[in-house]
């Protein structure tokens, strides 16, 4: 589950990381208050106005931008509120921002020069150890530092039998070329920023940038937090800063009926039980010279309620020009499967106007394949896997 930046540095400050503190305002007038009141806590007569969404790269779309006082964040807030914010890591549509965040400025003249750091804590698959990575390259994207300067990314794996060490978090401050109070500033912050990556249950926690201020002060100037799903049972706080507004509303319906499904730019819809016959079934598609629409799971019962619940969901995607179901008939039998299919194309009607293939495998997968080709229903029926590819390409052909 991803959060918006000033709910990351909620996380944050609560496990005693400094972050650049800010108010969140819902709209321009709301902003204005927040300034305000930012003033009266901090001191500061400048305003960084940051547009909240699930999205990095905001700044290069528009949605950061420096307002020089009180009387320029209104309008600086009325241009980001309300804009279809496109950046690297949205669609091309972009996300409409409901809401920013007015944050201090914290890039103050001071004794020396600021700089800019990159931070992140997040599973390494390949050895199942948490990890920080982190660079000198503060306020860039990680991806483009990776591509022309590696030498520049370091990377500590933690040990999870005893956690991070002392001397791990001191090593990152001397890469990090920090010095004096600024060096026991870094030592803190690192101990501070991985205690809250545990304790939330996070799968990655991104400050891009880490700021050494002016006057030697360790900040996170951003946020980009990701919390697992699968811990929200017990994390029922971060379970409540989830902004359904950020998700895609197809997604949003589908959990919300307990299928597992992730929209893709394709157009063919899949229908799978499983999620290793469902990434395979994906290849399948591929192979067959076309691009899948969705990722969906329906999971060990495939009746005609839920696959109709399914049929629903595939076809809110305009661009879905097929629907390739491909069920393995271990638990849940075959002809269980391709009556539910029939049922529900039927329940259906005119609703479905794409060709549908029912690829059906395992337990009583012949009698299946019967039902459905006697059933009527211009539904085309595989056994086997080519079959079922040779169906889609002639389908779309």
């Amino acid at each position: 589950m991803n959060i918006h930046e000033y709910q990351g540095k909620e996380i944050l400050a609560s496990y005693g990381v400094r972050v650049q503190r800010g108010i969140v305002a819902n709209s321009p007038v709301e902003a204005v208050a927040a300034a305000k009141q930012l003033t009266a806590e901090t001191g500061t007569s400048w305003y960084v106005v940051k547009a909240q969404i699930h999205a990095g790269g905001r700044g290069k779309g528009g949605g950061v931008k420096l307002a020089k006082g009180i009387d320029k964040v209104e309008g600086v807030a009325s241009e980001i509120i309300g804009m279809q914010l496109v950046t690297p890591q949205t669609s091309a549509e972009g996300k409409t921002v409901h809401k920013v965040l007015i944050a201090e400025d914290v890039y103050y003249p001071g004794e020396s020069e600021t700089s800019e750091f990159y931070v992140s804590v997040l599973l390494n698959r390949a050895t199942g150890r948490n990890m920080i990575m982190y660079s000198t390259e503060g306020g860039m994207d990680i991806e483009e530092v990776a591509e022309h300067t590696p030498h520049l990314i370091f990377t500590e794996e933690i040990d999870p039998a005893v956690g991070l060490q002392g001397f791990q978090a001191r090593r990152i401050a001397f890469n990090l070329g920090v010095t004096g109070n600024a060096f026991k500033e870094m030592v803190k912050f690192i101990d501070a920023l991985y205690k809250a990556y545990i304790g939330s249950d996070a799968s990655m926690f991104e400050i891009n940038p880490v700021l050494k201020t002016s006057d030697n002060k360790i900040l996170a100037v951003d946020a980009k937090v990701n919390i697992d799903d699968n811990a929200l049972y017990r994390q029922k706080a971060y379970a409540d800063m989830r902004d359904v507004r950020e998700e895609n509303p197809i997604e949003v319906e589908a959990k919300e009926v307990g299928l597992n499904y992730v929209d893709l730019d394709g157009t063919v819809g899949c229908m799978v039980n499983g999620a290793g016959l469902a990434m395979a079934t994906m290849d399948l598609i591929k192979y067959a010279g076309f691009e899948p629409a969705n990722f969906l799971d329906v999971g060990g019962t495939a009746d005609a309620k839920r696959v109709e619940t399914a049929f629903r969901i595939i076809l809110k995607d305009p661009n879905v020009k097929a629907i390739l179901i491909n069920i393995f008939g271990g638990i849940v039998r075959c002809d269980r499967v391709a009556q539910g299919v029939v049922d529900a194309y039927k329940n259906m009607g005119d609703a479905i106007n794409v060709p549908i293939i029912v690829r059906l495998q395992g337990t009583n997968a012949e009698i299946a394949k019967e039902l459905i080709d006697n059933s009527g229903m211009p539904i085309l029926s595989a056994v086997q896997f080519q079959e079922a590819a040779d169906q889609v390409q002639a389908a779309l052909s």
